[in-house]
């Protein structure tokens, strides 16, 4: 079976971008099956950046067929902007190649506008939310108000829909948060214009475009956003997004069975990062920590918040694998390491005295945790400039072969830099 699930294995900004643009190349489709703006995959091709939000992370190939899913929330205003940014950089030349399911929900400028006032109200007690509107708008899909993009093409009915909406928001606005409120005409001549931008990429039913593709035997690459400790279920609740991360999301918001997928690539760091705020075991507050950020050039694609640098974590990292049901692993930012001497790996959890190998689902428990190390020689060499996987140094290949072999799965992928051509493959994926 040809189709592939792509996950973040840690909290997010794993590297997931890259290893899907990679893999694009022999992908026919690439579909996006969750969250919303507020993540950010970072590609570099030829040495120049592009940041997608929301576009799938397989646009830059002419060839390959990008779909927003339905379990994506669509920012309006984001998407128009983000495809006039991919045309001026020279892609999406042909509007066939990306299609919106007309389920996905909508994410209008009311549900930023309440996401920042919440966050704002909670002092500091703030969960750490990107003020994307995010929470808002799956809030409003599961409480069944949402409006869907099909919804901006039906303007018989929208005006009437969105009243409804609004309603709710400006009491909430006005008279929780002492916020302005939203006007309806305006909101309502916006999505009018961006009805007209977006026609061309709509869909009716991208279940059974996939369901098709996966049948004809073609190479399906399905893509998720942030990664599997922040998912809203199985994360570290209440400081997770609004969405399920894990592996599991891309059929229940695809429509897709879980028999007919193949693998499924986890994507993790060299090291730990987070933004926002929640628990982090191997959080380094000091000189390593920020030797670690500024290396690593870690701070966020969407926001550029700083991101928390800690050590690698191989009890989150065990759990993320088992409910994710993870098959193969790509490790990212290896030459990141470089120039350290000693290199730590989280092995156990240390909570009241006693070591724990599981991740707790506890956050009291987790944030009484105490990090058990192993500790390695580091390396001074630059991997960046590594051909392949021959040349490098011992002591890295030590750290690699350590972190396999307590995981149990392989690790295939060895990234060492941003660059496609920066990529070192233990066994070829995706060919």
């Amino acid at each position: 079976m040809p189709a592939t699930i792509v996950v973040g294995a840690q909290w997010g900004d794993e590297g997931k971008g890259k290893i899907v643009d990679v893999f694009s190349a022999n992908a026919e489709y690439v579909v996006r099956y969750q969250g919303g703006a507020n993540a950010g995959h970072t590609l570099v091709v030829e040495g120049k950046k592009i940041v997608l939000h929301l576009i799938p992370s397989g646009i830059l190939h002419s060839e390959t067929k990008c779909i927003i899913g339905p379990g994506v929330v669509l920012d309006l205003e984001g998407i128009i902007q983000e495809i006039e940014t991919v045309k001026n950089q020279g892609y999406l030349k042909n509007s066939a190649q990306l299609v919106i399911s007309d389920s996905t929900t909508l994410l209008l400028p009311f549900h930023k506008t309440l996401d920042k006032a919440r966050e704002a109200s909670l002092s500091d007690k703030k969960i750490g939310t990107t003020g994307r509107g995010i929470g808002p708008a799956y809030e409003d899909r599961v409480a069944r108000r949402a409006l869907i993009f099909s919804d901006i093409f039906d303007q018989a009915t929208l005006k009437e829909k969105l009243k409804l909406a609004i309603k709710e928001k400006n009491h909430l606005l006005k008279s929780l948060y002492n916020e302005q409120e939203i006007d309806l005409e305006a909101t309502y001549n916006q999505i009018l214009q961006s009805a007209e931008k977006l026609s061309a990429y709509r869909s009716a039913n991208t279940s059974l475009l996939v369901q098709k593709a996966i049948k004809s035997g073609r190479k399906v690459l399905f893509e998720g956003a942030q990664g599997t400790l922040l998912d809203v279920i199985h994360g570290t609740y209440p400081f997770v997004t609004s969405s399920s991360t894990v592996a599991g999301s891309a059929c229940t918001s695809l429509g897709v069975g879980p028999q007919q997928i193949d693998r499924v690539i986890g994507i993790f760091k060299a090291y730990c990062t987070r933004v926002g705020s929640g628990p982090f075991p191997t959080e380094l507050t000091e000189e390593i920590g920020e030797s670690l950020r500024k290396q690593g050039n870690e701070f966020g694609s969407t926001t550029g918040r700083p991101r928390r640098c800690g050590w690698l974590d191989l009890v989150a990292l065990k759990y993320a694998i088992r409910v994710n049901g993870i098959t193969n692993l790509a490790l990212m930012k290896m030459d990141v390491l470089g120039g350290f001497d000693k290199i730590a790996v989280c092995t156990g959890y240390k909570i009241d005295g006693e070591v724990h190998t599981e991740f707790p689902n506890s956050l009291n428990e987790l944030n009484k945790v105490e990090p058990v190390y192993e500790w390695f020689q580091g390396w001074k060499e630059d991997l960046s400039k590594t051909a392949n996987l021959m040349a490098l140094p011992r002591a890295a290949t030590n750290y690699i072969d350590f972190i396999g072999s307590q995981l149990g799965t392989p690790i295939d992928i060895i990234s060492v830099g941003p660059g496609r051509e920066q990529t070192l493959w233990v066994k070829p994926l995706y060919t």
